[in-house]
């Protein structure tokens, strides 16, 4: 009797460890949105794969791959930033739904135009991963929604499987994929016409999140905007307590007219603007730019060797098929959904920060010796060991910029990073089309790994202060306070040392 009540408890104690509660009990629309990444990650998985060996296919320079992917990554940095800060206030589900649009729009035309520039126009206002990680504005909306719908104890553990079923349905794309190209292939068609047949996949799937966005309810928006956008600054005056106690409690003028305050001036076409814009604080501008400037290394580090370089690499170096390179790439991607399913568990013991640093530490070392050896196991080895460890640092990053921002700062937060993110990022496969062009291919795999190495440390003296952040102890409400007071004072310290 003992040992099965000691099977049970253990039983659900590596369910509570998972977040499998968190998941199941969870509101409906954060099932839809975790639904429609899944979705939106699959088609990411599916074009990574290809969109190398699409360009090649095209007669595209190795060069003039990397300047695709930069340009691509760089677009996406002004539509994700306009998208983002807006998204508060036109409304969190039309902007979700229109970047779903753009993902329809962006695989019929890759499907059906062969022109380089008109498919890196396409590629740049519109939506394609050239790294299969998030791309446009989905990320930052969709994590600020899933923190304003569930407690703060909660969040860790949903944006572990946030993580999760993104990268396992990326895994699944990615083995789709190959096999599928595979297939059309060995039945006759060519490479190019394959991949094509590919991108119409893409598009549709675009469609199918337009539809499943539209059953999301309106508890997805932000309200605490709300009330003042209904307001509008013409009555402002009038919801003050102060000056309605003036009008009715009897400032008489010398007619016997009660004083009126004097109607405010209609607001500008640019104060109407950037009234869309939300306010981020002083103490959470502190945080925000050392974050940025910190992410954006590492960012610049995964540029270099972004998913589908990866991809060329092994197809050239190694001569990978289509169809091995979606079997490796989806063992990757399954190693490390296996990595962001410990992460939550992890991050309970240790806190946020550690998670992300002990865990992406040796993914990075590992990053550097892909290309030392000639043989193709141990590059295969180092890349799925850094696969299981290198995704590790997503959902406490999440969780952590959740933690230290107000609430109504989360939505312009997340997307601010994303944008610093894309922004650095977009740079590398320029610099790694240009090396491997002459023949240095494998210095882009070096100086990337040492890049996020240098990331790592720097991020673990940078937040000292905020080390206890998201381990166990916090779990309880009394302490989550605790932690959010103790965040406050090292805010106020931060200013005070930069100052």
């Amino acid at each position: 009797m003992s040992s099965s009540s000691s099977r049970k408890a253990s039983l659900a104690r590596i369910h509570r460890e998972l977040g499998i509660p968190a998941l199941l009990y969870s509101p409906r629309d954060v099932k839809l949105l975790l639904l429609t990444r899944s979705i939106r990650l699959f088609a990411y998985g599916q074009t990574t794969l290809i969109l190398a060996l699409f360009l090649k296919a095209q007669g595209v320079t190795l060069k003039g791959i990397g300047l695709f992917m930069s340009l691509t990554l760089f677009g996406d940095v002004v539509v994700s930033l306009l998208l983002t800060l807006v998204a508060d206030k036109i409304g969190r589900r039309r902007m979700l739904a229109f970047g779903a649009l753009l993902i329809a729009a962006s695989g019929t035309v890759f499907a059906f135009v062969g022109s380089y520039w008109i498919l890196v126009v396409t590629a740049v206002v519109g939506v394609i991963s050239p790294s299969g990680n998030e791309i446009g504005p989905f990320r930052a909306i969709e994590e600020s929604t899933i923190a304003s719908l569930v407690h703060a104890n909660e969040r860790s553990d949903l944006f572990a499987w946030y993580v999760l079923l993104g990268t396992l349905s990326r895994a699944l794309g990615n083995l789709v994929c190959g096999w599928t190209v595979t297939a059309l292939q060995n039945s006759g068609s060519t490479p190019l016409d394959s991949y094509k047949i590919i991108f119409l996949s893409y598009s549709t799937l675009g469609i199918t999140n337009i539809l499943i966005t539209s059953f999301l309810s309106i508890k997805c928006e932000d309200q605490n905007s709300k009330p003042q956008a209904e307001a509008g600054s013409e009555s402002q005056p009038f919801l003050d307590n102060d000056d309605e106690g003036d009008v009715v409690g009897g400032d008489i003028g010398s007619q016997g007219i009660p004083d009126i305050p004097p109607t405010p001036p209609k607001p500008t076409l640019l104060q109407k603007f950037t009234s869309l814009f939300p306010h981020i604080t002083p103490q959470s501008r502190s945080i925000l730019i050392r974050l940025c400037l910190l992410f954006g290394v590492d960012s610049f580090a995964s540029g270099l060797m972004p998913a589908s370089l990866i991809t060329l690499y092994f197809h050239d170096t190694f001569s990978f098929p289509p169809g091995a390179l979606g079997t490796l790439f989806f063992t990757t991607n399954l190693v490390s959904s296996a990595g962001n399913l410990l992460a939550s568990a992890v991050a309970r013991r240790i806190g946020l920060i550690k998670t992300m640093v002990f865990t992406h530490l040796p993914s990075a070392v590992c990053l550097c010796l892909i290309p030392a050896f000639p043989s193709v196991y141990p590059a295969v080895f180092f890349l799925v060991v850094r696969s299981l460890l290198g995704s590790m640092d997503q959902a406490p990053r999440s969780a952590f910029l959740s933690a230290v921002m107000k609430p109504s700062e989360r939505t312009a937060v997340m997307g601010i990073v994303t944008v610093t993110k894309t922004l650095s990022q977009s740079a590398g496969p320029f610099v790694t089309g240009i090396m491997g062009g002459t023949g240095l291919f494998w210095v882009s795999f070096v100086v990337s790994g040492g890049l996020k190495a240098g990331y790592d440390l720097s991020l673990l003296v940078m937040f000292t202060a905020l080390h206890g952040v998201g381990r166990s102890e916090g779990r309880s409400r009394g302490a989550e306070q605790e932690s959010q007071n103790l965040t406050l004072r090292s805010r106020d310290d931060d200013d005070g040392d930069d100052d």
